[in-house]
């Protein structure tokens, strides 16, 4: 066995060079005693909102309720149909299901395993509340094309952003044909704040992420802002008045206090990782079975995620594992697969074949050029057996 440890993620290095800032915000909860919600949780909302162009930011325990209370916020529940992929983390489909919606999946585009939006238009029909487009891996889905539709069909959009803190929409969306536009205002914008509502996801191993749960809902809507905050709130505007069934999904001030130190540093460490995808793509240029990743202007790279043709990627998965590189299958069952939905719907054949082939490479901003190199030098020796 390799001596050599490449993990799929290590967190430890961007702990090491932010500690004492880390510390110091921790220290300024601890000392003033409060833990929930409060000055802090709103100093962070405040710098989130203002980072992204974004009117409210709504800090919450989780980027599923985050979906959960955007979608609710909408106005989506019982009856409605809600259109997303197949291909992603069940979090998104079971955000639509426990409001009460279905979810209808569209087939995605492979080149850049988002939603095919020339696929959307004959998935609606009369009871279609919704689309959830998911901006995978960090790659912005094709926005201008999803809100023109949305808008001819009277349709909100909340977009997720688990994967997406920072990605930018630059209407490069490439494969599949999609026809992108450059609808005004859009270009140039951050994810999270093109449909009515964004919903992020602070879960740790994101770009921008927590030392535990967190997540966070955007709008420009005065309204759905409202109803956002009082959802989290067990449903109230004030205490013991409340409005409505809502959740227990607040921030807690020392996840804040954490995000806010690392939101200093997002735009630095998005640039490394697309440093560190550009490298990968360079040195897996033209290696037969592997495609590598479409680059749009705007990715940020949560995931470095090829495809391995002919059927091997499970081989290849296990021979990088006995050299000491972790990679990780994201995601080897679609949605509309998973055991909770199983014989609801048709096959996706996209979606299907991608689940069959592909696999995230080691994925942070403090990657070196030799760890890079050990990488895709046992991927190729592994390709040549």
């Amino acid at each position: 066995m390799s001596q050599i440890k490449i993990p799929i993620l290590d967190l430890k290095p961007q702990y090491q060079a932010i500690k004492d800032e880390i510390q110091t915000a921790i220290n300024h909860v601890l000392d003033s005693g409060q833990f929930i919600l409060g000055p802090t949780v709103k100093a962070f909302e405040a710098d989130a909102a203002a980072y992204l162009g974004v009117k409210h930011a709504i800090g919450v325990n989780s980027g599923t309720d985050a979906l959960v209370i955007g979608l609710r916020a909408l106005g989506v529940g019982p009856g409605d149909e809600v259109i997303t992929t197949p291909f992603t983390f069940f979090a998104t489909a079971e955000s639509i299901s426990m409001v009460g919606a279905k979810p209808v999946f569209v087939d995605i585009c492979a080149d850049t395993f988002n939603i095919d939006p020339n696929l959307i238009e004959a998935a609606i029909t009369p009871q279609t509340k919704a689309i959830v487009p998911v901006h995978l891996y960090g790659n912005p889905a094709a926005m201008g094309q999803i809100l023109e539709i949305a808008t001819q069909h009277n349709l909100k959009v909340i977009e997720d952003c688990a994967q997406a803190f920072g990605a930018v929409y630059k209407g490069d969306c490439r494969g599949c044909g999609c026809q992108e536009s450059s609808r005004d205002g859009l270009l140039g914008k951050y994810v999270g704040t093109l449909g009515h509502v964004g919903a992020f996801s602070f879960f740790p191993t994101k770009n921008l992420g927590a030392y535990g749960d967190g997540g966070l809902i955007t709008t420009n809507d005065d309204d759905i802002a409202e109803v956002a905050q009082m959802l989290r709130m067990h449903g109230s505007k004030q205490r013991y008045c409340n409005l409505m069934l809502g959740y227990n999904s607040r921030l807690d001030a020392m996840q804040a206090a954490i995000l806010g130190v690392k939101l200093r540093h997002i735009d630095s460490w998005n640039a490394k990782r697309r440093w560190v995808a550009e490298t990968y793509s360079r040195l897996l240029a033209d290696v037969d079975g592997v495609v590598p990743p479409a680059f749009s202007a705007g990715h940020v790279f949560h995931q470095y995620t090829i495809r391995l043709l002919g059927g091997q990627r499970d081989r290849i998965k296990q021979s990088l594992a006995e050299a000491g590189i972790g990679a990780m299958i994201y995601y080897p069952i679609p949605q509309d697969k998973l055991p909770i939905y199983a014989g609801e719907y048709p096959d996706y054949p996209v979606s299907d074949q991608l689940a069959q082939e592909v696999l995230s490479l080691p994925m942070w901003p403090e990657l070196s050029l030799d760890q890079l190199e050990y990488v895709t030098t046992t991927l190729k020796q592994a390709l040549s057996h």
